[in-house]
């Protein structure tokens, strides 16, 4: 249930309300709104009787919630919901490009990328310091070392950067570095990992599982922001299908969707939905043209050198030339 606060609603009318639920055994959430507060009631079995509530000072309304995830749900928040980042904003009315190579191979290669993609007008570098990899002979990242060479990124560029993180065991390390932590498509039901996300001070970018459903990867993102963390990051990248043509299928029809049912802002990453460097500035057009708030996109000076996925990463002038053609799209539908 949703506790609608009055506009006017003092602190010790909606600490009242928080008390009340509590007193129940149930989880009161403060929702701060743009002019008025909501509570979200959670943890509660069976429905939530809306008298307990209706006519307190303050209150203005009770709203049942129907959605099986509650915090991510439009009904609990109707407004987008912003990501600051440094000095980007993800969301509602902002277009954010991240690129960067699918792995950090050297200072060398890291610092040279970077500087094509800020060059292009990217906002924010991704590299993986730890590579999950379907075979354990490939390259599974430099780990610390990579993740202190994204950091000289960050500090020589003014960007902020994304790496994934893979496990418990490493992720102090990975939240002490990035400036936003990406849980990947094999984690996105790692339970352990989602909760232990929801207690992160940065931002979590939550990449959609291979073959997960729309509920199953909002509820997953109900894990982190339940556990505390406000600040998710959809990710969709494909999933798996029947098809030979790419790598995997890329499904923009979950794009309104999600916009419809959550808050929180989706961005694309068409490099691995297509797995083929050829498809990705296409598939970036038609990301943002269906209403993704941003892309996620691979970029390598050498990609035929690359250590991880040089066969879908885009050449520097490549990113570029997206960048440019992504924001043509998106002046135009800001414009209707």
């Amino acid at each position: 249930m949703l506790i609608v606060m009055d506009r006017k609603a003092t602190a010790e009318e909606v600490q009242r309300v928080v008390d009340i639920i509590e007193s129940k055994g149930y989880t009161a959430r403060p929702i701060p709104g743009g002019d008025r507060v909501s509570i979200g009631i959670l943890n509660n079995e069976g429905p939530v009787d809306p008298a307990l509530f209706i006519g307190l000072p303050g209150v203005k309304d009770a709203i049942p919630v129907t959605r099986p995830y509650k915090l991510v749900s439009r009904e609990i928040k109707p407004s987008d919901t912003l990501i600051e980042v440094g000095k980007v904003t993800i969301g509602n009315g902002h277009l954010t490009l991240i690129g960067g190579p699918c792995a950090i191979e050297s200072e060398a290669q890291a610092m040279t990328i970077a500087e094509r993609v800020k060059e292009a007008g990217g906002h924010i570098f991704r590299g993986g310091a730890y590579k999950p990899r379907t075979s354990p002979y490939t390259f599974q990242g430099m780990g610390l070392a990579g993740l202190k060479i994204l950091a000289k990124v960050r500090d020589t560029f003014d960007m902020p950067v994304v790496t994934e993180v893979m496990d418990t065991e490493t992720f102090d390390q990975v939240e002490a570095y990035a400036d936003i932590v990406q849980i990947g498509t094999r984690n996105m039901q790692n339970f352990s990992l989602l909760k232990r996300a929801g207690k992160c001070r940065r931002p979590i970018m939550l990449k959609r599982g291979m073959s997960a459903t729309l509920d199953e990867w909002l509820m997953a993102a109900e894990y982190i922001m339940a556990g505390g963390n406000p600040n998710v990051i959809l990710c969709e990248r494909g999933v798996r299908t029947f098809v030979r043509h790419s790598r995997n299928t890329l499904d923009l029809s979950v794009v309104p969707v999600v916009r419809k049912e959550s808050h929180l802002p989706i961005i694309i990453d068409p490099s691995h939905a297509a797995g083929k460097r050829d498809q990705v500035i296409p598939l970036s057009r038609a990301s943002v043209a269906v209403g993704a708030h941003g892309l996620m996109v691979e970029v390598h000076h050498e990609p035929q050198n690359a250590l991880s996925d040089g066969a879908q990463s885009l050449y520097p002038e490549q990113f570029t030339r997206l960048c440019r053609d992504v924001r043509r799209v998106h002046d135009i539908l800001k414009d209707d």
